[in-house]
């Protein structure tokens, strides 16, 4: 290996940090959001699958135990569908960085 070859691998492993970098960034700055029972409760999530905020409508609370099952259900409901959502989002964005390569595992 010459000097040549060890300088595009370093060019190589630039870009690549530089890929990560805007990965990152994406990640942070992509909202999704998704509701269930109707819009009893919304789960806001950004691309790292943080939830951001959970909103429930006062109407959901109720006074038997089953109101408070069916809650339950819906906030976890809510969850999955926000992360799926962010899913979509981030396969759609890596799509979009790798300019149209197609790498195993990465779309």
């Amino acid at each position: 290996m010459d000097l040549s070859d060890l300088a595009k691998m370093k060019d190589m492993m630039g870009q690549a940090r530089q890929m990560q970098e805007q990965m990152e960034r994406k990640l942070s700055e992509t909202i999704v959001e998704a509701s269930t029972g109707g819009g009893v409760v919304t789960v806001r999530m950004n691309g790292k699958k943080e939830v951001l905020r959970l909103k429930i409508e006062p109407s959901a609370i109720g006074s038997s135990g089953s109101d408070l099952e069916l809650l339950e259900d819906l906030i976890t409901a809510a969850i999955n569908e926000a992360g799926r959502r962010a899913d979509e989002a981030m396969k759609s964005s890596v799509a979009g960085l790798m300019g149209g390569l197609d790498l195993p595992g990465l779309t």
